[in-house]
């Protein structure tokens, strides 16, 4: 009798014990390459998704080379070492709006409400569908390049620094995916989340130097040109794949893309955490 008491009185109640539920970063990260998985698989199924990072690339660079090549460069050959740089960029950090979308789409369907009953970590599905895009940003840089190639553009950078430079569009996308992100978490509908995204990418995209040179602008707006971020980039991106060169616009490309993640990826896994 007395060790029934004394087990009985052992016990604490419910509101004095504190559950557990944390996860090993080993296991978080496992957690987060399954669900980058699952995305993959979300785009075999679908492989219309695929549709703006295979159709885009080809369509953009047919269409700006032609009709602008002549104007701003005298011919076509000349042109392609300015706009396949510039097309490369604009295309990817184009694609990254897709990351916020598909997000609000999944938790206004519930697929998060089924995830939060599964042993995994909570941010495992957030990490995982950011990672999955990763795979996009690739397809549209090697479309891009190889479309470029075709129309006769021969960087002279080399093979190696094309491929610094492709890595160095990605990374940013992917830096860039964590704003789209947060947006697709606090939204309310993802023509939202779209809507708001194009908003402020397109006039960063278009009033940069990506496709005209800057100074054949009026002097007002090639201030804000100058110190556009996708001015960088684009400069940084030319500088490896045609030149071979890595100069400040490297780092200030770099530098952008860390602090980007170091500001939006820790609100956007705090508001996710609220809306889970």
């Amino acid at each position: 009798m007395s060790t029934n008491q004394s087990t009985v009185s052992s016990i604490k109640p419910g509101f004095d014990r504190q559950l557990k539920n944390r996860t090993s970063i080993k296991q978080t990260i496992k957690n987060s390459l399954t669900m980058a998985y699952r995305g993959l698989l979300k785009i075999k199924r679908t492989p219309e998704q695929l549709f703006d990072v295979t159709l885009q690339p080809i369509i953009f660079t047919l269409m700006f080379t032609y009709i602008f090549g002549g104007a701003i460069s005298g011919d076509v050959a000349s042109y392609l070492p300015v706009i396949i740089p510039g097309i490369l960029v604009q295309t990817v950090i184009t694609t990254s709006i897709v990351t916020g979308t598909q997000l609000r789409e999944d938790m206004d369907k519930g697929v998060f409400d089924r995830f939060k009953s599964l042993p995994i970590a909570r941010i495992a599905p957030l990490a995982g569908a950011l990672l999955a895009d990763t795979i996009r940003y690739t397809i549209a840089t090697v479309l891009t390049f190889s479309m470029g190639y075709i129309m006769g553009y021969r960087p002279d950078g080399g093979l190696e620094h094309v491929a610094l430079a492709a890595l160095l569009v990605i990374f940013c996308a992917w830096s860039i995916s964590w704003i789209f992100a947060f947006f697709g978490v606090i939204a309310r509908t993802a023509s939202s989340v779209q809507g708001i995204s194009m908003l402020i990418l397109f006039p960063l995209t278009f009033l940069s130097n990506a496709f005209v040179p800057v100074d054949t602008m009026p002097n007002w707006l090639q201030w804000f040109v100058k110190i556009n971020p996708i001015s960088h980039l684009v400069t940084a991106v030319r500088d490896l794949a045609n030149n071979g060169t890595a100069g400040s616009d490297l780092v200030i490309a770099l530098l952008g893309a860390v602090v980007i993640v170091a500001v939006f990826a820790p609100i956007t896994v705090r508001a996710y955490m609220r809306k889970t």
